[in-house]
């Protein structure tokens, strides 16, 4: 067998015993019926699960299906709608738990593999590479979801919150969609978002987030104008949008702005951004410092707290 084929089974043997089937019910006339399925996998040794927020949404029970053929009920821990995700808990054995990596080691070509239960085949496996890092996604529900992996990795009904990994077997993202018409186009929040989200969830069952009206994508900085300016970044986070009516549409930025400091802090992508909104102190009047053109700028921002 070829080494290329040895790498992707390899890394899917590591981690398929984690990987779930989720189904969820509904009542209709007084019954409880099939309402929808998808995917999540197992990170913690105590059963917990990721999964989509959408995945879950609605659902009066939820039933977990491992690569075992047992199947569990579920207990939802808490979700988050803004990044799509939510976190169940089992109460069995028969699993694998997950290796969680670093998504901030990713590099825009590298190897991904998707797996997940599309149209409830169970276990199947998707190969792509990575597209963009650091996208802003908005779902189908209009909300906009931040620091979302890109990649051309094929995604299905069904693969909803299946693991994205790396060809070590650790997982880098959470998939969690496709545009509807493209193909080569899917999207997985990122995985140290996911863990971000995961504390709070666990330990509150809600998410604190504050907003700023930003679409985002993380970029490479111009290395003359890193070094004019004695930059610490190598990549910042560029403005692709400004949504109307918040925070940042109030400030002055603009479109096309790169940001490489917030609240007087070096960021270089949108993951560190993220975890800077995740404070619930940042609810003030904020230093953000932007490169435009070839210019570094200094602004102020006043954050607001998202509401779901």
């Amino acid at each position: 067998m070829d080494s290329f084929s040895t790498m992707i089974i390899d890394a899917v043997d590591k981690i398929k015993n984690a990987v779930v089937k989720i189904d969820t019910y509904k009542t209709v006339n007084g019954k409880l019926k099939p309402a929808g399925s998808g995917s999540g996998f197992v990170f913690s040794s105590d059963g917990l699960i990721f999964t989509n927020s959408h995945v879950v949404d609605g659902a009066e029970k939820v039933m977990v299906s491992l690569l075992n053929e047992n199947e569990i009920e579920a207990t939802l821990i808490g979700k988050d709608p803004d990044t799509d995700l939510a976190i169940l808990k089992i109460y069995t054995q028969g699993y694998s738990v997950a290796k969680l990596g670093d998504a901030a080691d990713l590099q825009i070509g590298q190897f991904v593999i998707a797996i997940g239960n599309p149209y409830g085949y169970q276990h199947t496996v998707t190969t792509g590479v990575v597209s963009a890092l650091g996208r802003t996604l908005q779902t189908q529900s209009g909300r906009m979801v931040d620091n979302v992996i890109q990649s051309d990795a094929a995604l299905n009904p069904g693969n909803s919150g299946g693991p994205m990994i790396n060809t070590d077997g650790e997982v880098i993202g959470v998939n969690t969609a496709v545009i509807q018409g493209a193909q080569g186009l899917s999207f997985s929040v990122n995985i140290n978002t996911a863990k971000e989200i995961a504390k709070q969830l666990i330990h509150d069952g809600k998410v604190f987030k504050a907003f700023l009206g930003l679409q985002l994508q993380d970029v490479q900085i111009n290395e003359k104008v890193r070094q004019h300016h004695k930059l610490l970044n190598r990549t910042g986070i560029f403005i692709t949008k400004i949504e109307e009516n918040t925070p940042a549409s109030r400030s002055q930025l603009l479109e096309g702005d790169i940001v490489v400091s917030f609240n007087n802090k070096t960021v270089n992508d949108s993951n560190e951004l993220f975890k800077e909104l995740t404070n619930k102190s940042i609810l003030t009047i904020t230093n953000i410092s932007v490169i435009r053109h070839t210019v570094l700028l200094n602004f102020i921002i006043v954050p607001v707290e998202k509401r779901s």
